[in-house]
């Protein structure tokens, strides 16, 4: 029986919770790592890191216009006066990096760009940024560049650029083709400019085309995304994120455009996702983790089956790559034992790095509860199962976890082994609160306010 089977587990499963790209969650961080520490962390994972090399994420926080279900960090304008020094504090940010960890050059096997909106640059001003960007830091034999593109922004000169500097992977917000919908989220594109990117993607040598899918937007129904998946099965990417969409009108206030009225709820929006799925799979697309799918020819595909798949920050990958260093406003670092983040303020993050200091806003240290956890918590995200028979991955709290999935279990949503569980078929559709069962924080320190989206 599917999930969307069953209304009565929808309705006992669905309350809010963390998405889990990282643990312990955001809300829950703690014990921010002063500078030193946090460059300690990052070279000994640097040193860990072996022949992998870091991670690099670089945040655009620039977007023409507000789209109205986002929930990022972004600086809406149109006027590019902001992009020449925003660059420079992004290379500035690098170089103190490379000078306190005593590098001539950072070597990386990830890079990815992402926004706000990466193509709200010119091709000149991409050009410029990379052309720093590749001074200070050198990809490893094999590294993977990717960026998200907003389709109605994006140009072939653009496309170009990227490719000549090696990005071989894009990511395309565009969310759904119902045009009543684009109208109410204010994101309004058409197949054919969608279309006009992803082959242009492909004609540069792009070998991986994302595109980023909403299910439970305002005005939404079954037919519409039938329609939508209809379009993308047209277009074919090679990979395709499909997230239910985070209604936090009390973080992020553009969302008041639309009321929860407006919003497809419990049944109904899960059902979207079904509708989705069961169309994507006619069409060869196979179900990875949470909200994911890939052909069977994408490297995402075939991490999985691998064992190899990873989850972090910026969503799932196909390599393990650490430490992940954050660029930018707002950018997270993960160094394995610590996280940070930086200034979320434009001003204050140029001013920081310009004064010479890592613009490091809040962070956790991670103890040794945090690790074991996290390490569970990753494994359900990635593989669907974790396994606690070595001392090494268990804690005090793994028990009380166990105690916690018994619910779940009795209504087939996961297996308890011995010494691990696994998440069933038809649990696939609960794996955050299967994962919510393993947050040692969440459950001792329950939130007095709304911090989460609903998890189903």
């Amino acid at each position: 029986m599917s999930a969307l089977a069953d209304p009565s587990l929808l309705a006992k499963y669905d309350v809010a919770g963390p998405r889990y790209t990282s643990y312990p969650t955001v809300p829950y961080w703690e014990r921010t790592p002063s500078e030193a520490q946090w460059l300690e962390r990052v070279r000994a994972a640097l040193d860990a890191g072996g022949a992998g090399g870091a991670a690099l994420y670089v945040h655009i926080p620039f977007c023409r216009t507000l789209c109205t279900f986002c929930g990022c960090n972004t600086r809406i304008t149109r006027s590019h006066g902001f992009v020449a020094p925003y660059a420079q504090a992004l290379l500035a940010e690098l170089d103190l990096y490379r000078s306190r960890l005593g590098l001539a050059q950072l070597e990386f096997g990830e890079l990815h760009f992402g926004g706000g909106t990466p193509t709200f640059l010119t091709a000149a001003e991409l050009e410029t940024l990379l052309e720093g960007l590749l001074r200070r830091a050198r990809p490893r034999p094999g590294a993977i560049a990717s960026i998200e593109a907003d389709p109605r922004v994006t140009t072939a000169e653009q496309l170009q650029v990227l490719a000549r500097y090696g990005f071989s992977r894009i990511s395309l917000g565009v969310q759904d083709f119902d045009p009543r919908v684009q109208e109410i989220v204010n994101r309004v594109q058409s197949e054919q400019q969608v279309r006009e990117i992803t082959q242009g993607a492909r004609a540069c040598g792009f070998d991986s085309v994302n595109y980023d899918l909403i299910y439970g937007l305002p005005l939404q129904t079954r037919a519409s995304i039938e329609m939508t998946m209809d379009a993308v099965c047209r277009l074919r990417p090679d990979r395709i994120a499909l997230y239910g969409y985070a209604h936090v009108p009390w973080i992020k206030p553009g969302q008041r455009r639309f009321t929860e009225s407006d919003l497809p709820q419990g049944e109904d929006r899960r059902a979207l996702y079904e509708r989705a799925r069961e169309r994507l799979e006619r069409a060869g697309y196979r179900e990875i983790g949470l909200d994911h799918f890939a052909l069977e020819s994408d490297p995402l595909w075939q991490a999985l089956r691998a064992g190899t798949l990873h989850r972090n920050f910026m969503g799932y990958t196909s390599a393990f790559t650490r430490p992940l260093i954050g660029l930018g406003v707002s950018s997270i670092g993960d160094a394995g034992d610590a996280f940070v983040q930086n200034d979320k303020d434009l001003q204050r993050y140029e001013e920081r790095v310009g004064q010479g200091e890592l613009p490091i806003q809040r962070g956790h240290l991670l103890d040794t509860e945090d690790q074991v956890l996290r390490g569970h918590i990753l494994r359900l995200m990635t593989r669907l199962a974790t396994r606690w028979e070595q001392p090494a991955e268990r804690t005090a709290y793994v028990q009380t976890a166990v105690q916690r999935l018994a619910e779940p279990a009795a209504d087939g949503l996961v297996q308890i082994e011995t010494d691990g569980c696994r998440v069933t078929d038809r649990g696939r559709a609960f794996l955050r609160n299967i994962c919510m069962a393993f947050d040692a924080r969440l459950a001792r320190h329950r939130p007095d306010k709304e911090l989460f989206s609903r998890v189903v």
